[in-house]
């Protein structure tokens, strides 16, 4: 007897920074601000670790298009609470001027302990991602998926790109939140494991001894969530643009079921060392899609318009499945106009050229991206 399909479902978690409209620097989110979005949209928005984010999460959802209305309504809603007080919201990885030093922790017990455990590297996480969960209700498969789902991460990645400023600096990174990031513990690719069963009880020696009290503090690239039968897709930074979240969103879940599809013909995408796949990271990290990635079967660097040639068309038949052509083909227009840092760059490059100093350059960079948060609404 053939086993059940998955279901595939997808949520999406996005995390937004609050800027003053005026100065277009980081600003705390006011407690009745906070009050108002819950009211409206009850636990799909929550505050963050720092005081001046806020994070956002879609319900469960079939398709890709449940996911474009539910991404409207959670960004539309935030927008208008936080115009009140003067404030916008951002959705960008990295502020491009604001200092670390200069924010404070939300006072909330779960935070607290994060202060506490892990001191002055958790004070400099100015920085905001998307998640992206897939649903694989049995266990076992959702580490067998995630152990080949690896290989594509880097690619993700580097159309995702969209921090490439840290404290008024272009960093020459085009991820530089994964550098900051990447100080925390319990980060970066995930193990290669044979089981679900080898994974808790990887995950059982550091929560007997009191290390962690669960897999929420596992922040790995990818993991089996700690709340929710999904694989949850955690490598991507944040995205400007609505419909570029949803490009992602798209080219995770198909990827997905491209992977599952194989294993149904007794197939399998080959499983590479985390040492490699880590080059390709940092090549994303460091370039997004300007420098391509280490192809391991061809044994060269192949161009990312190649690679992301190669993904439509490995995921063609599953984005026909979920009706996401449009969203996965999408990756193109990434390419051809550029990642948000690209874009963040570019931004900052003309405001200097008519005539701007460097910190009203900056604030240009703010400025686009408050635009580019409100496009697609």
């Amino acid at each position: 007897m053939t086993a059940a399909a998955p279901d595939f479902t997808i949520g999406i978690e996005e995390e937004y920074l609050l800027v003053d409209q005026d100065s277009l620097a980081l600003s705390e989110a006011p407690s009745e601000m906070m009050e108002a979005c819950q009211s409206e949209l009850q636990n799909q928005v929550t505050p963050e670790f720092l005081k001046c984010q806020i994070e956002i999460g879609t319900k469960v959802c079939v398709t890709v298009d449940e996911g474009r209305e539910e991404l409207k309504r959670l960004r539309a809603c935030v927008s208008k609470h936080a115009a009140k007080y003067n404030l916008a919201p951002i959705a960008a990885s990295c502020h491009p001027f604001s200092d670390w030093r200069d924010q404070s922790h939300t006072e909330k017990e779960r935070y607290n302990a994060l202060s506490s455990d892990l001191a002055g590297v958790v004070r400099r996480m100015l920085i905001c991602g998307m998640h992206v969960h897939v649903g694989i209700e049995r266990p076992n498969q959702r580490i067998d998926l995630m152990n080949q789902l690896c290989y594509f991460l880097p690619h993700l990645l580097a159309l995702s790109c969209s921090s490439p400023f840290w404290q008024g600096r272009d960093t020459g990174l085009d991820s530089y939140r994964l550098t900051v990031f990447d100080n925390l513990p319990r980060t970066g690719m995930p193990p290669n494991m044979d089981s679900f069963g080898e994974y808790e009880r990887a995950v059982s020696a550091l929560t007997d001894l009191g290390v962690i009290e669960d897999s929420s503090k596992i922040w790995w690239d990818l993991r089996p969530s700690s709340r929710f039968p999904t694989i949850e897709s955690r490598i991507c930074d944040v995205q400007p643009r609505l419909e570029h979240t949803l490009t992602l969103a798209a080219l995770t879940q198909a990827l997905t079921r491209m992977l599952w599809r194989l294993a149904t013909n007794n197939q399998r995408w080959r499983i590479y060392d985390n040492f490699l796949l880590s080059e390709n990271r940092w090549r994303a990290q460091r370039y997004a899609t300007r420098e391509g990635l280490i192809d391991f079967g061809r044994h060269e660097i192949v161009p990312m318009e190649e690679l992301v040639e190669e993904m439509i068309g490995l995921v063609q038949e599953d984005a026909e499945f979920f009706k996401s052509i449009k969203e996965v083909e999408r990756s193109r227009e990434i390419l051809n106009t550029g990642t948000s840092s690209a874009r963040q760059r570019q931004t900052y490059l003309d405001a200097i050229e008519n005539g701007y100093d460097k910190d009203h350059a900056l604030q240009a960079v703010v400025r686009h991206l408050i635009e580019e948060f409100h496009t697609d609404l």
